[in-house]
Formats: structure tokens, sequence, C-alpha cells
């Protein structure tokens, strides 16, 4: 997959540009392995580019420490923002911060050595760095159907940009137990661009329905409608009699983290 041009850096003033670039030092030096995601990856894998000041920094859980440590000792706060999936890193103003994150807000998709080998080499604020790459993009946007947002046209826009390259195998592995949720995003790509609907490999569309027709009925009433939208099924969960798909046994995360995460949602 090729870059493409264009610079979600455009707005920042030169104290934010300079703090972001200061924290590719920091975890240079720190010697975490992270990748970059957010609009400097989604300007490099489809081409669409949003002037943001923000920073995305992907990296796992249990490397969380040590950076938040380096940034400390370079004189920086930080925070650990949301503990099951999220932590920052100011700079001395709070003006700026840089997003560290591990993870989701629905606790499903879990940043893994997986996801940072497969980097790909681009740039950001002009410097070489590692983006994240297309197929873990995809996976951890296509949960994302809030109310006031929803991802999917940059699940379509990715889809029309790298589907000929992208790894189905290992996308489909990500989609385990949940692939009614991607074969979703594959149906509303051939409506959305219905000349473009043959660079989705038939293959994984075979795939997927036949898991579908394997389908057996539960009869636990688990509501996963919290998995893509953290307030739209509270009643379901709240009033209606469904368990929370999000929450363990049969979710990632405890009870107290998703109290945690909807009260500082509101």
């Amino acid at each position: 997959m090729q870059g493409r041009n264009g610079d979600p850096s455009g707005i920042l003033d030169e104290e934010t540009k300079q703090y972001y670039l200061d924290a590719f030092d920091i975890l240079d030096g720190s010697g975490v392995n992270y990748v970059v995601g957010g609009a400097y990856a989604m300007a490099y894998h489809a081409g669409v580019v949003r002037h943001t000041k923000d920073l995305d920094v992907f990296l796992r859980r249990e490397d969380l420490p040590r950076a938040t440590e380096a940034f400390e000792a370079a004189g920086y706060r930080t925070e650990l923002t949301h503990p099951h999936w999220l932590g920052k890193a100011y700079n001395h103003g709070d003006t700026a911060f840089v997003d560290l994150i591990y993870g989701s807000g629905n606790g499903l998709c879990r940043v893994d050595d997986d996801w940072l080998n497969h980097a790909v080499d681009g740039e950001v604020i002009g410097r070489r760095a590692k983006l994240s790459p297309c197929e873990e993009i995809i996976w951890s946007k296509s949960f994302i159907m809030e109310r006031n947002r929803f991802d999917g046209a940059d699940v379509a826009h990715l889809l029309l940009a790298c589907a000929r390259q992208l790894d189905w195998a290992r996308l489909l592995h990500r989609f385990n137990g949940a692939e009614r949720v991607l074969l979703a995003h594959l149906v509303l790509f051939g409506f959305i661009y219905p000349s473009e609907k043959s660079v989705i490999p038939s293959w994984v569309m075979d795939e997927l329905i036949g898991r579908l027709r394997g389908e057996t009925t539960s009869s636990d009433r688990v509501c996963r409608g919290t998995m893509l939208s953290w307030e739209q099924y509270l009643p379901d969960v709240r009033d209606r009699g469904f368990h929370d798909g999000r929450i363990q046994p049969r979710g990632r995360m405890t009870t107290e983290e998703v109290e945690r995460w909807t009260d500082a949602t509101k």
C-alpha cells in the first residue's frame, strides 16, 4: 500500500508540533514499540486528510508504564485517563497531549504484537514513523457507531483504497465472533461503490456468509450493541433484561470499567 499526499498536521502551531516531535524522541528513547494511528494513518492508507491537533500512539498495555515513565522523566505530566484502554501525556502547558492507546473503548480491540509487527512506514510531521496497519484500523473503526460518530465512511474509504492489498485472512481472524459486523460493512461498501464491488474477494463474502449460516440460536439474552455504541443500547441492559455484551465473561470489560467509561462519556 502506498502513501497518499496530504498532511493532517497543517493546523498545528509550532509549540504543539515541537511537542509531538519531542514525544517521538521520548518514545524512541524508551525502547517502546509503537505505531501512529488516527488522522495520519487514514491519510496514508485512504488519502482522506483531516487537519487535526491529535496525535494517537498505539502500544501494548504492558508497555504503557515504560512510556509514561519516559514522559515523566522528561518533565511531562501523564494520566491514566481510561484505565481499560487509554492514557495521555501532556505538554508543559497542558495545551497539547499525546493519546497513548492500547485498546478500544468497548474493550474489544487490544493492541498486540500482530498490530505492531504489521506496521507500515510513513511520515508524521515531516518525520519518518511507523503507522498502524490498515487491517487493524478497519477492525477498530468498524465498531464505532455512536449517535454522534459513525466511522463506517472511514471503513468504506479504507476498503476502496486498500482492499486489493489487504491481508484478508488476518482481518477475518480479527473479527472472530463478530463476523456480522465485518459483513455489514462489506455489504454497505457494495451499496456505496457499486462499480467497485469486485475489490472485495468473493471468497471473503462466501466465508462470512457461511459462518452466519453455521450460527446456532443462543438462549443467552445478551445485547452486544453496547460494543457499537456506549449510549444507545443502555436501555436494553438497564431496563429490558439483556446482559451487557462488554462485560466478562461475554466480553472483556469488568462492570467497574463499563460504569467508569459510561460516566466519562456522558
